[in-house]
């Protein structure tokens, strides 16, 4: 990693804490460990540098889910992944909801806790360096700053607002999932099942405009999020 990024990790239970603090310095992180909810929301209030926060959800003062919503009204972006033994279909489901990146049960291997770690710093600040104004997509030039998407050699036509965030975002991650959780922050703001429903639409109107270039698919990974993938034709050495 080009940068040693810094943690917020919150976890109530003192042994655990101390050693994955311990182990996320090796792998040359920066941890600020917070004990509680309350404790944690001050850390990030007080430390702008804070790159991820890394939550467990049964914590005293302040549980992770609402610490988390806490810290959105701060920063919308902040990266999040929930820690926990509640792994029920209503708790992972309320997780993701509030913006989580990943939600992990516990107990868990250090090991597997940093690679997803690493990934989610990657989908997060790779996709803010990105300054691309036009991407290739298949047959399709998309032009973010005149919201213009155009196919082959023909005329451009004008997209919304809110298709050309959205289309961005999926290019941005072309050829890998863009969590759902991901779009709803960028796009809308918002975390709410009905504008979980509008983003649906949204995506049928992209599948439609993309669908003349049958190398192109916007495939749904259930319950996670999208995929825009471009099919590449194998060069045939004649």
């Amino acid at each position: 990693m080009q940068k040693n990024y810094k943690i917020l990790l919150v976890e109530d239970d003192p042994n655990i804490g101390s050693l994955l603090r311990s182990y996320l310095e090796t792998q040359f992180f920066q941890v600020r460990l917070a004990s509680d909810g309350d404790e944690g929301f001050l850390v990030f209030q007080e430390d702008r540098e804070i790159d991820i926060c890394v939550l467990d959800v049964n914590l005293p003062k302040r549980d992770g889910f609402q610490l988390a919503e806490d810290i959105r009204q701060l920063n919308l972006n902040i990266p999040i992944i929930f820690l926990t033994v509640r792994d029920g279909k209503e708790d992972v489901l309320k997780g993701y909801d509030q913006g989580a990146d990943e939600y992990i049960s516990k107990p868990f291997e250090s090991e597997i806790l940093v690679k997803k770690i690493n990934s989610v710093l990657s989908r997060a600040y790779n996709s803010q360096i990105i300054n691309q104004d036009v991407f290739e997509i298949g047959a399709f030039k998309f032009d973010t700053k005149l919201r213009r998407l155009g196919y082959k050699d023909e005329a451009p036509k004008n997209i919304s607002l809110k298709e050309s965030y959205l289309l961005q975002l999926l290019a941005e991650n072309m050829n890998s999932i863009t969590l759902r959780s991901q779009i709803m922050r960028d796009v809308w703001k918002h975390s709410s099942e009905k504008k979980s429903r509008v983003m649906d639409v949204y995506i049928a109107k992209l599948r439609k405009f993309l669908s003349r270039d049958e190398r192109i698919k916007i495939i749904n990974i259930h319950g996670k999020g999208f995929e825009l993938v471009v099919r590449i034709e194998p060069n045939v050495v004649k």
